[in-house]
């Protein structure tokens, strides 16, 4: 299968700085998105400092050996790295990022995924979600105290109860699966989904007409006409067929 891949970052409509990074490396099938925090100029820090760990970690790693160790190997170094930053700069004490990142490699997907942006698989027509947000609300929804749709408007929604680099170690969720042709994947930081709905989401991926670059961009407009109230990122592939992933 071929890669064909897409990504838009905007600071949004209310915020004056933009603390999303994003990585989209089609060479080595790498592709991420990364949301910090921290006040100041920290969460930019935080952020930067996951993208560019994962990037510098993978950009070697080959079709070999097993990806979903390399992953998780990469966002650990990544949690050490922001956590002794951190630990070294009073000013950025508390700074993490939420990290999702994809990998795909000889017929599957690998994702790796801490915090509250996500991954999503349009497939055959349907959009599935596939990371669980660490957050406080995302457990009131498993739960069933809450609906999917009024995640974004809790009060609470923005208390993460997981991320990368607060901690000396955290957990990584490795999600896999074979991939299709056709698949497309989005990966987004929360400044897309609390404005947009699925279904939504859904209605602007689904157009095969556009180029991943198009919908990137079209995804992040429609984010800003909402309101804007988040920076936004978002990066989408997608598997064509051809002579190669």
């Amino acid at each position: 299968m071929h890669i064909r891949y897409g990504s838009q970052s905007d600071q949004g409509r209310i915020r004056t700085s933009n603390e999303d990074s994003f990585v989209v490396n089609g060479r080595n099938k790498l592709f991420l998105v990364a949301d910090g925090m921290g006040g100041h100029a920290a969460g930019e820090v935080a952020s930067h400092i996951a993208s560019s760990t994962l990037q510098e970690l993978l950009s070697t790693a080959g079709s070999q050996g097993d990806s979903a160790v390399a992953l998780r190997f990469a966002a650990q170094a990544a949690n050490a790295r922001i956590y002794e930053a951190q630990r070294q700069n009073p000013e950025y004490q508390g700074m993490g990022s939420t990290l999702t990142a994809l990998m795909v490699r000889g017929g599957k997907y690998y994702i790796a995924h801490v915090g509250d942006s996500r991954a999503y698989l349009l497939r055959d027509g349907t959009l599935d979600q596939l990371t669980s947000d660490h957050s406080v609300v995302w457990h009131l929804f498993e739960n069933g105290v809450l609906r999917k749709e009024d995640l974004s408007k809790h009060p609470q929604k923005n208390l993460i109860i997981r991320s990368i680099g607060p901690h000396p170690q955290v957990d990584i969720d490795i999600e896999t699966g074979e991939t299709h042709e056709r698949d497309v994947f989005l990966l987004c930081s929360d400044g897309l989904t609390d404005v947009l709905t699925d279904q939504a989401i859904h209605r602007i991926l689904s157009d095969s007409s556009k180029a991943p670059q198009e919908l990137a961009e079209a995804l992040v407009s429609a984010a800003n006409d909402g309101g804007g109230p988040d920076n936004v990122t978002v990066v989408v592939v997608r598997l064509e067929p051809g002579t190669s992933e």
